[in-house]
């Protein structure tokens, strides 16, 4: 095992981008490929192609993208999500894939809005085994206004500013925002123990280390995941302290590192939003993920980030204690907490990998 000693020499003198030339190895780590959907969004001539090229880019839980496309009816799509990108471990009912196909959904109902087309949907026509939805696309729609916070929503997985979170209206009629000191610190608390929860499980710890793509090669090739790129990871990795194998072993300097930054992350948080519902179909399911959607690019437009912490709200045995910790804190008796997540300040984020949207259809 690398000592704790090196690695701490990495981290505080860069010594591997010293020896292999730090200004030539930061310039060429940006995997571009694996961005490169976000600049080819709305590059189409197609009405339903140039709508589903921000569709995409919604959010979605580990960045699984799990969504797949039938373009072979006229004014048309027909929607199915991806089962072999389930998470079994950390959403064994799916609620969450589902949440993140009602992110798709609004996105691509607000990108079609900006070429006069209104969309419809049934959902589930067929049944749970069936398509998620077929989206009809009409003439008469007016453009939806949070189109122009599409490009720059991010997921912020950082330490946000020492400033207060001002709620509005606006945000308030998609979501639950909790500012009280009180609410806050013990929201903190439940999703630093939750984060512990997940880390610690072995075999859902595992499920998000096999989806970690480990520098740009990595993330070119399966942009999809969770990407750790950039100069900095890719050191920690030529010098093994940021392998697979090192993050699950919760003795290791790089899984240590890694999580202490994570819960350090959690303490900077000055708000949270909460969506409930009052059931929990999948089409109650479906509705909370065109809010979250909604909410994050309503976020967005007043200069902040919104990141989600739902690990409390996962439905395996372990998480049981603080899934119903998270719901008595949360919600009222009968209702579901779809989503937390925090919210506050923070620094600008890059991009996050996206497949190409030809790799989501099923014919064209």
């Amino acid at each position: 095992m690398t000592s704790r000693r090196k690695f701490l020499t990495i981290l505080g003198g860069g010594v591997v981008l010293a020896a292999a030339g730090a200004g030539a190895f930061v310039s060429t780590r940006t995997p571009a490929k694996a961005l490169a959907p976000w600049s080819a969004a709305g590059g189409y001539d197609d009405r339903r192609m140039q709508a589903l090229s921000y569709a995409i880019l919604a959010p979605n839980p580990h960045n699984r993208q799990p969504w797949v496309v039938d373009l072979s009816k006229p004014n048309e799509v027909t929607i199915l999500r991806d089962k072999a990108r389930n998470l079994p471990e950390t959403d064994p009912f799916d609620r969450q894939l589902t949440i993140g196909m009602g992110c798709f959904l609004e996105q691509l109902a607000i990108a079609a809005s900006t070429t006069g087309h209104a969309v419809s949907y049934d959902l589930f026509p067929e049944g749970e085994d069936g398509p998620v939805a077929i989206a009809r696309f009409r003439q008469g729609a007016s453009p939806d206004p949070l189109f122009g916070h599409i490009m720059n929503r991010r997921s912020c997985k950082e330490p946000f500013q020492d400033r207060p979170v001002t709620t509005t209206p606006d945000l308030e009629a998609l979501a639950d925002i909790h500012t009280d000191p009180a609410e806050t610190a013990a929201l903190r608390e439940l999703t630093k123990v939750a984060f512990d929860v997940e880390a610690f499980t072995p075999r859902t710890l595992e499920e998000s280390i096999d989806l970690m793509r480990i520098g740009k090669a990595e993330i070119n090739a399966n942009p999809d995941g969770i990407d750790l790129g950039g100069a900095f990871f890719e050191s920690l990795h030529i010098a093994g302290m940021m392998s697979k194998d090192a993050l699950m072993d919760t003795d290791n300097a790089g899984f240590q590192q890694h999580h202490a930054g994570y819960l350090a992350m959690l303490d900077t948080t000055p708000a949270f939003a909460v969506i409930r519902t009052q059931g929990n179909t999948r089409e109650d399911q479906i509705a909370a993920g065109r809010r979250w959607l909604r909410l994050n690019l309503a976020t967005t437009s007043l200069g902040m980030a919104l990141h989600p912490v739902s690990q409390c709200l996962q439905e395996y045995p372990e998480m049981a204690e603080h899934y119903a910790a998270a719901h008595d804190m949360l919600a009222k008796p009968g209702e579901t907490v779809q989503m937390l997540g925090r919210l506050g300040y923070g620094p600008d984020t890059p991009f996050t990998p996206r497949w190409p949207l030809e790799t989501r259809l099923l014919n064209g």
